[in-house]
């Protein structure tokens, strides 16, 4: 029984929330101080593509897609041959390291549907998986999902400093206990935390001499800050042979509705990724895949201001939650900003719900990205600047409120 459940339980409720609305909001109304505060219904749980556009010629590219008709709807399972040696090829160079289209590249479902198939084709029963904590809520998930087993790798994140990342101690001592594969995200989701180029070549060398399976969620690698740089793992010296990378256009191109992802990486894992992807949705949608067309073939100047745009939405939320002593991680990429609430009256869980309730914004808990972060809030701050700070200052003044 979680926390809410148990406040339920203290108010008389019968039934457990999402049950019944109408109870839902009888006991959050016998929880709550002060009356609602008023302003624009933000939510900072996805990202806003009404405020952040689609790539521009996203409509007129799925269009084109349309009118090839079933050529275009019936590729094969990977995806069609002429796309993806396209994309490969801006990948490599992206990357800096070489790829082939045809033995080491998917396209997925969505960046989601990419990790749920290369978890799938490395993970069974028992099988030790290192997972980042904390990182994007997918990973413990699928991974249980799978009969494997979470082996927690702690993160730290926060001030400047050269200890942030992973324990690289505690992941050797599980790669040395039999961890067979490690999943990750670089911009991390939650924090916006990118793993050092140190990091990085540690994480590829210990995978190459343990012989462990390394999948890493590169998804918000072209969203970078000022002065932030970012290291490839597939291109370090060191790369283990089993390597997935997983990367795709949804957020910070904002064609999340297209649900289009890739994964490329060691051929022999591709090829189990395209068995699972037959059984489970055959392709990502045909028409869908010739939006990818516009996937790093932007406007000049076009990937600049949408980076501009997040880094000033970054820093006004940054102030918000700092000058309030909220403490709060920079994100260095990514549009995820990750303040930890200060001890309040009612658990995190019941807060989140009364920040939606009373102040028309919503946030992930951090609970959801791990067991230790229970006292932050995830906010996907890639939203109309203007809302999104009035939001912030909302939220601020419900920690007020509901502060301990």
């Amino acid at each position: 029984m979680d926390a809410l459940d148990k406040k339920f339980m203290e108010l008389g409720a019968d039934s457990a929330p999402g049950q019944e609305v109408r109870q839902d909001n009888s006991a959050l109304a016998a929880l709550t101080r002060g009356e609602n505060i008023d302003g624009v219904p933000v939510d900072f749980s996805h990202g806003d593509v009404d405020a952040f556009a689609p790539t521009p010629g996203a409509l007129e590219a799925w269009q084109e897609g349309y009118d090839r008709g079933g050529q275009q709807a019936y590729t094969e399972y990977r995806g069609d041959a002429d796309i993806r040696n396209d994309v490969a090829a801006r990948i490599a160079t992206f990357t800096g390291a070489p790829l082939t289209a045809d033995q080491e590249l998917i396209i997925t479902p969505g960046t989601q549907g990419a990790l749920f198939l290369a978890l799938g084709s490395v993970v069974e029963v028992g099988t030790k998986v290192a997972v980042v904590e904390p990182d994007y809520f997918a990973n413990r998930k699928l991974v249980r999902f799978f009969n494997g087993e979470v082996v927690p790798i702690p993160l730290t994140y926060g001030a400047a400093s050269d200890n942030n990342g992973p324990d690289l101690n505690v992941l050797e001592t599980a790669f040395k206990a039999g961890t067979r594969v490690m999943v990750f995200s670089t911009p991390n989701n939650p924090t916006g935390l990118i793993y050092s180029k140190s990091a990085i070549d540690q994480i590829a060398e210990l995978a190459s001499r343990y012989d462990v399976t390394v999948i890493v969620d590169q998804l918000y690698s072209r969203l970078l800050y000022e002065g932030e740089t970012y290291c490839h793992l597939r291109a370090s010296a060191s790369c283990p042979e089993n390597i997935i990378t997983i990367m795709g256009p949804s957020k910070t191109e904002s064609l999340s509705g297209f649900r289009l992802g890739v994964a490329f990486g060691s051929a022999k894992l591709i090829e189990r990724m395209e068995k699972l992807q037959a059984i489970v949705s055959l392709r990502a949608a045909g028409y869908n895949q010739a939006a990818l067309s516009t996937w790093f073939n932007e406007p000049d100047g076009w990937l600049a201001n949408r980076i501009a745009q997040h880094q000033a939405i970054r820093d006004d939320l940054l102030k918000v939650f700092r000058d309030a002593g909220l403490e709060t991680a920079a994100p260095q990429g990514g549009s995820y900003i990750f303040p930890k609430l200060p001890p309040l009256i009612h658990e995190p869980e019941v807060f989140t719900r009364l920040l939606r309730s009373q102040a028309n914004v919503t946030v992930t808990p951090g609970a959801e990205f791990s067991p230790h972060t229970v006292n932050s809030i995830r906010l996907n701050f890639s939203q109309d600047h203007k809302a999104a700070v009035a939001a912030a200052h909302r939220i601020v003044e419900m920690v007020e409120r509901y502060r301990a």
